[in-house]
């Protein structure tokens, strides 16, 4: 019986995965947009709606605007929704006619990286709105009911069963008004084919919006009441786009009760795969579970993905211009050489600055080359770099390994781990091999680096200060001497070398076929270029330098845990980039001082102790900007030049 109690108290789980998986049917059906940003809108507003019922505020989510307008002084449960679901519908509308209507027609990157930037502001704006406490600061009092319902043996809380009808006649009602109202039909019409719906009369953009409202009251209607059981995190509830966008996929994002049920299946094995690890002592005590979505989603791309893409598909892929690099070793060089000289004079803070934008530049470097040069967008950068830190101290400590060849080993292992990761690219490309490399990543952070043996548990893993022949180029010292100035100059050698390396191949022969490979695999494998062999070696050097700034973070904190390489830092690390400019080597050092606690940072503190606490915020300002008027990133904006594709 406690196996079926479990099976029954995860359709809790399961119909928040399935209700979120809704709301990603219904964005795509209307704009063709796979919104990551989804989890995120439902859960800044179950945030509004327990600070609403709390004091009687509604926190606005817009910069500029006052942050809270008192509106009642003791809201009941059923105003407060009311006019949280007021407030979603006003921030769907918002967010389609001001972001995704504009970027209807802009190639999957653009899409992807402007949900990216709605992302990571709905996550900074949560922290400066409710402060650093987030939810543990709210009393998460859901409006249903969820004392213990008791039939036989099973005991189960009540709000499971709720979720699950309520889950469930929202699919009905979506299912029937798809079908038989005008909205659905408009929708319909649209999403088959828009130029034809416009014929008819029918407005995308009417049909836009409406669709957006009823997704965004979808998601942050969910959250709201199932409050208590998500336990309200701005990280990790956003993040439960992965696996909502993994019940959505066997449908084609269309098909709305295939997502259902997939989400409830998903929610219901995930509690049965817990239960499972207390009673069966041979099962790792990780997260499991958390490897349901990344099978779902394996499955439904890898298995129906094509080897080569159709010519549709091909056409459809558009890039940045990938600067031709000539310049880029001399200014490696002089950038070098100011560097040294800078850590000479500069404090600590400065110091610190630099090593982050050095570390965060080659972080960027292997962006540039798997998407930036091949046209793969993968979300598992921080998850190669850290099986690369972790890789690294267990044969420093198990093995015995010194310095360098602890951290050369650590690379290799990412590098195989890459090779891995790089296995769905040989079927699925753009939107999908993003989502396929995001389930990858959260299985890692989930199963891999939850392993205690690996990574430390939660006390973490201890780097030895690395020497080599006899000088201690270990981060450690005593006072303004911290950070030691051989650990940041070391840090500045490895940016420069990675920097001339990427720059030399993309002027080569090897980055001429990863260039034809990006503008079009068709095209390209028609040519005699193996597209394998080109995907394989981007990864490889991609996990190469993501396995190098994974070591030199494991040696710049000493103490290295899972939180260190969370997938919220790989997704900051794309969108950084194609900020600043995701297909130049330029652009990857731009990225390293925009870096959180790079330059940047340094220098908005040094003006004011808040200025830095927006600079997050503003990042996803800008990254959605960029997504609309400037695609070729800020060191683009100005350039004549480079190969389109």
């Amino acid at each position: 019986m406690s196996y079926l109690t479990f099976l029954v108290i995860g359709l809790g789980g399961g119909a928040v995965i399935a209700a979120l998986g809704l709301g990603v049917v219904v964005t795509y059906r209307a704009s063709r947009v796979v919104n990551f940003a989804h989890a995120a809108m439902g859960m800044y507003i179950a945030f509004a709606y327990y600070e609403l019922r709390a004091t009687g505020d509604m926190v606005l989510p817009i910069l500029g605007l006052p942050a809270r307008v008192p509106l009642l002084d003791r809201p009941t449960e059923v105003t407060a929704f009311a006019l949280c679901m007021l407030l979603a519908a006003a921030c769907g509308a918002v967010i389609y006619l001001l972001i995704f209507r504009p970027l209807r027609g802009a190639p999957a990157l653009a899409r992807v990286v402007a949900s990216l930037g709605l992302f990571v502001y709905l996550i900074a704006i949560v922290g400066l709105r409710f402060g650093g406490q987030g939810a543990a600061a709210l009393v998460l009092d859901g409006p249903l009911p969820n004392d213990l319902v008791v039939w036989g043996a099973l005991k189960v809380p009540a709000d499971r069963y709720w979720l699950t009808l309520i889950v469930l006649v929202l699919a009905g009602l979506l299912s029937l008004g798809y079908r038989f109202t005008r909205l659905g039909l408009a929708t319909r019409a649209v999403a088959g084919n828009e130029r034809g719906a416009i014929l008819l009369g029918i407005s995308p953009n009417v049909v836009g919006v409406v669709n957006w409202i009823v997704a965004t009251m979808l998601a942050g209607g969910t959250l709201i009441l199932a409050g208590p059981i998500v336990r309200l995190d701005p990280a990790t509830t956003s993040l439960l786009i992965v696996p909502a966008v993994a019940a959505a996929l066997p449908g084609r994002f269309n098909s709305i009760w295939v997502t259902v049920l997939t989400g409830f299946a998903i929610g219901m094995a995930q509690s049965e795969i817990l239960f499972l690890q207390s009673q069966w002592s041979w099962l790792p005590d990780i997260g499991l579970q958390k490897g349901v979505a990344l099978v779902v989603v394996l499955f439904a791309l890898v298995l129906r993905g094509d080897v080569l893409p159709d010519r549709a598909s091909a056409a459809g892929t558009r890039l940045p211009r990938a600067s031709n690099a000539r310049n880029v070793p001399f200014v490696a060089i002089g950038l070098l050489v100011v560097g040294i000289a800078a850590t000479l004079f500069v404090s600590s803070d400065w110091r610190s600055g630099i090593i982050v934008t050095s570390i965060a530049t080659i972080v960027a470097l292997s962006v540039v080359v798997i998407t930036g040069y091949v046209g793969q967008i993968s979300l598992a950068t921080f998850a190669i770099a850290g099986v690369a830190a972790f890789s690294m101290v267990r044969f420093a400590d198990d093995i015995g390994l010194p310095f360098p060849l602890a951290p050369a080993a650590g690379i290799l292992v990412a590098v195989a781990i890459g090779q891995v990761i790089a296995l769905p690219a040989l079927r699925v490309r753009g939107l999908n091999l993003a989502i396929a490399t995001l389930a990858m990543a959260v299985a890692i952070e989930e199963l891999l680096f939850r392993w205690s043996w690996f990574t430390g548990g939660f006390e973490g893993a201890t780097t030895e200060s690395p020497s080599f022949l006899g000088i201690d180029l270990g981060v450690s010292a005593i006072g303004d001497a911290f950070p030691r100035r051989t650990f940041v100059i070391m840090t500045l050698v490895a940016a420069a070398l990675s920097l001339i390396v990427v720059s030399n191949l993309r002027r080569s022969s090897t980055g001429r076929r990863w260039l034809a490979v990006r503008s079009n695999e068709r095209a390209a494998a028609a040519a005699g270029i193996s597209v394998t062999w080109v995907k394989l070696s981007a990864f490889a050097l991609s996990s190469a330098l993501a396995g190098l700034a994974g070591v030199l973070i494991a040696y710049h904190r000493t103490i290295v845990s899972a939180s260190s390489f969370g997938v919220f830092e790989s997704l900051i690390a794309v969108a950084i980039t194609y900020l600043a400019g995701i297909a130049s080597p330029l652009g990857a050092v731009l990225a390293g001082v925009l870096a959180s606690e790079g330059l940047l940072t340094v220098a908005l503190d040094s003006i004011s102790d808040s200025a830095s606490s927006y600079q997050f915020a503003v990042s996803g300002i800008l990254l959605i900007v960029a997504a609309i008027k400037f695609p070729e990133g800020i060191v683009g904006i100005r350039s004549a030049g480079g190969t389109r594709s």
